[in-house]
């Protein structure tokens, strides 16, 4: 307890394994003479969803370093490995402890990105002060303030606002270049021969050689390798991925970052999602060096304004969707899927190309970018009718920076449109054109993009109709996708009663647990 005696520790200031920053809210007026810090690694919060090996490793890792930091800066700290004899396995019951053992009066923690843990804290026998977390740009009141009354919680109004708020990419109060957003620039497909530039590593230090052989002796059967690990773990490490980002990626990233190519896994991403999610880094450090760099003419202005847009716009707004709707949101099932998750997503064998190419890589790297998620492996969920809450707690166990507050609208909401259209107008869902478009996977694939019908159809083709028209009640009428059922309408009856057909011979072939 870094020397402090019983009489000494007046309060017990909590730090969550994802609030690894010294400008947590918690340690705002904290005293190192009289407050110890608390930080634990618990069975409960390990396990809770089978996370992926390199998830749970970086995040011990960068706890662990975050730990020592806050020593080393004079601050007294309690720290319970997950090996202890002694752990109790949760953090209200690692709380306990902590008071039993130095008689402290109060404990404060900054509040929690998931429900379950709020409602865990609440529940504690013991109080706990939850405190804002003022990473956000957005406060809980702030973000309801813009929500009341509007028809519609569309991201794009929301993000204008954090524009103006945070003055990123604005010349008097207008925004740089004469509009908003530049998304219709970023969706080009790399030309042949175009490398993405390979992304930092680090090699193992001791602090991760030790956590590296806990998580592979206590977590060997969890989904996702272990080896190899190279993910920043320390607030230096990851300030050099971002500028690794700003300087070599960010140039063409805009352009770029809804494509997917065999064999490269990261593209021209920022790879940053996981060291923002903890605490490593913060929104607006990432922001303004972006922003930076379109000034001193290192990036053009459409990759800046599409970087910016994902972390003040998107993620802030994601956030603020999460807790206005409240812990019950990641129940939404607004269209009654209930298949449930076929194998292929827990590394089962699939003759698609693009699916083996997304989970693959999410099973090596704990990684898979966002057209990865919401067009290969949340659009195959929603077409075949998955349960949403299932496909959510595969994506909140397989992606080393999935946290309950980001992951579930992104899929709940944007992925699988279970919350009704809270977050997206309609559905994302795409045939097998899109994903030939925008990637290399059809190719090599055992099916044929061109295929409509037939045993080489593409299944997204067949699963698109399907979906499409078993939906038809609910969104027949929506004006975005009037477009979508002109185009069914004209096709044959003959046509159409075969695609029918054959879609339910293929759900069937998932109900069976079949190859498809």
């Amino acid at each position: 307890m870094g020397g402090k005696t019983r009489a000494m520790v007046e309060r017990i200031i909590l730090v969550l394994g994802d609030q690894l920053n010294e400008q947590i809210s918690s340690l705002d007026g904290a005293d190192r003479a009289t407050d110890l810090i608390l930080m634990a690694e618990v069975r409960d919060e390990a396990s809770y969803v089978l996370h992926h090996p390199k998830k749970i490793a970086f995040t011990f890792s960068a706890m662990r370093k975050f730990a020592a930091q806050l020593q080393a800066s004079g601050w007294s700290v309690r720290y319970v490995r997950y090996d202890d004899p002694a752990n109790t396995g949760s953090l209200p019951g690692e709380v306990s402890r902590a008071l039993s053992d130095t008689g402290a009066a109060q404990v404060i923690v900054t509040e929690p990105g998931e429900w379950r843990l709020i409602h865990a804290f609440q529940d504690s026998p013991v109080p706990i002060t939850l405190k804002d977390d003022t990473r956000f740009l957005v406060s809980h009141h702030d973000f309801e303030s813009w929500a009341q009354g509007r028809k519609s919680l569309r991201m794009e109004y929301f993000y204008r606002e954090m524009r103006r708020k945070t003055g990123l990419l604005m010349d008097q109060g207008q925004p740089v270049g004469g509009q908003w957003n530049f998304d219709a620039d970023n969706r080009k497909k790399p030309p042949k021969g175009v490398q993405p530039p390979p992304p930092l590593y680090f090699p193992a230090d001791g602090v991760v050689g030790e956590v590296l052989e806990l998580v592979g002796s206590e977590f060997a059967e969890n989904f996702g390798a272990l080896h190899p690990f190279d993910f920043a773990t320390d607030r230096e490490q990851a300030l050099k991925v971002l500028d690794h980002f700003i300087e070599h990626a960010l140039p063409s990233y805009g352009y770029y970052q809804d494509a997917m190519l065999i064999g490269e896994n990261f593209m021209w991403h920022a790879l940053i999602a996981p060291y923002l999610n903890v605490g490593l880094l913060l929104p607006l450090e990432a922001c303004r060096a972006a922003e930076r760099a379109y000034y001193q003419g290192q990036a053009p202005l459409n990759a800046v304004e599409g970087f910016i847009r994902q972390i003040i716009g998107w993620r802030e707004y994601i956030r603020g969707i999460y807790f206005l709707q409240g812990p019950d949101y990641v129940t939404g099932n607004a269209l009654n899927h209930e298949r449930k998750l076929p194998a292929m997503y827990w590394g089962g064998p699939t003759k698609m190309r693009c699916m083996s190419e997304a989970i693959g890589q999410t099973r090596e790297m704990a990684y898979a970018h966002h057209i990865q998620r919401l067009m290969i492996t949340g659009n195959f969920a929603l077409l075949a009718g998955v349960d949403p809450h299932h496909l959510h707690e595969w994506y909140l166990a397989v992606y080393a920076d999935a946290y309950e507050w980001v992951e579930a609208p992104n899929t709940i909401g944007m992925s699988q449109f279970a919350d009704g259209g809270i977050i997206a107008s309609k559905p994302y869902v795409s045939s097998g054109a899109y994903i030939n478009r925008m990637s290399d996977y059809c190719k090599s694939c055992h099916y044929k993009v061109s295929a409509k019908t037939g045993e080489s159809a593409c299944p997204f083709n067949l699963l698109y109709w399907h979906f499409l028209d078993r939906h038809r009640n609910r969104f027949g009428n929506n004006p975005r996708m009037a477009n979508m059922y002109r185009t069914w309408a004209r096709l044959s009856e003959d046509h159409r009663i075969t695609v029918l057909r054959e879609a339910d011979a293929l759900l069937a072939s998932l109900d069976r647990s079949e190859v498809v």
